[in-house]
Parts: C-alpha cells; structure tokens; sequence
C-alpha cells in the first residue's frame, strides 16, 4: 500500500489492538490448560472483566488486561473483581514495566501476572486461589454460562439479539 494511503493508528487503536493481542495470547494459554474464557463479561457491580473463565474444577478466573503504564497505574477500581472469581490475573504484554505490580498497592500476595502477545502467554506469577463461597460462585457461573450462550445464540442468529433483556438475570 502506498504511504499516501496509509492511515496512522491513533493511540487508542493501537492500545485496543494491544489488548486484542494479549487477550488473545491469554486465551491460547487457557485453552491448553481447560481454562474457557469469554471477553467482555459483565459483573453484578457494573465492572466489566476483559477475560473471565472456568478451569476444569468449577474455579472462576478474571483477568484484567492493561497495554500501557498510564492504564495500570490509573485504575483504582480493580479490586472489584476480586469479589467475582477464585483467582485473578493482571495481563500484560511483554513490554510493559510490570515493577508497580509488585508494591502492596496492586496485593501481589491476591493476584497473579501473565505475560502475553498474540500467539501465546506465560504465568509468571501464579495467582492464588482465594475461594469464593459456594453460592457465590454458583451465581458467577450461572451468569457466565448464560452470557456465553446469549453470544453463542446471537452469532448464530442475530435477530435474537433484540429478544429479552441482553443481561437479564446475568
């Protein structure tokens, strides 16, 4: 293509086109090791988590994705998520400092770090497990269950898209 036909990415694409990246190293991960994951999932408290997943034994993650410096050291709100899942990630890409998420700021000794691009993520710090109660996590699955089948549903057939409330009862 000619330059004079190119078009700059502005920085907000290139940070969305980061986290696409990343979300999809992070999913390549999961999917080896039967962890299910779906973007985008709505929370009871209004927040919404880049990746939330199931693994194999019932255990829900969350991983919050940050591409820049200024994103990570600004969201002050993370700590909502911990309230939703057994285990939570922060996911990064590999050239982000990643120093901050080891200060008490960012409970090092609550949440785990992966490290991703677009063909593949690596744990460098696993996250414990922090259990939620058992009719907690009920409800979280039971929500993410009915949310990947609403998308499901919906790619296969959009009109149903304008059917009930899209995240009634989720």
């Amino acid at each position: 293509m000619p330059d004079s036909l190119a078009v700059p990415l502005t920085a907000s694409a290139a940070e969305e086109r980061a986290a696409l990246a990343v979300a999809r190293g992070i999913c390549r991960l999961f999917a080896r090791n039967d962890v299910w994951c779906i973007a985008e999932m709505p929370l009871r408290s209004g927040r919404r988590a880049d990746l939330m997943g199931i693994d194999a034994k019932g255990r829900i993650v969350i991983v919050e994705i940050k591409v820049s410096r200024a994103d990570l050291l600004g969201d002050g709100k993370w700590t909502d998520y911990l309230d939703h899942c057994d285990r939570f990630y922060w996911g990064l890409p590999p050239a982000l400092d990643r120093a901050c998420l080891d200060g008490e700021g960012f409970m090092p000794h609550a949440c785990g770090v992966i490290i991703a691009d677009g063909y593949d993520a690596e744990i460098v710090r696993p996250a414990p497990a922090l259990p939620l109660a058992a009719a907690r996590r009920k409800a979280e699955i039971e929500r993410l269950a009915r949310a990947s089948l609403r998308r499901h549903l919906v790619g296969l057939d959009p009109h149903c898209a304008t059917w009930g409330e899209p995240w009634a009862g989720v």
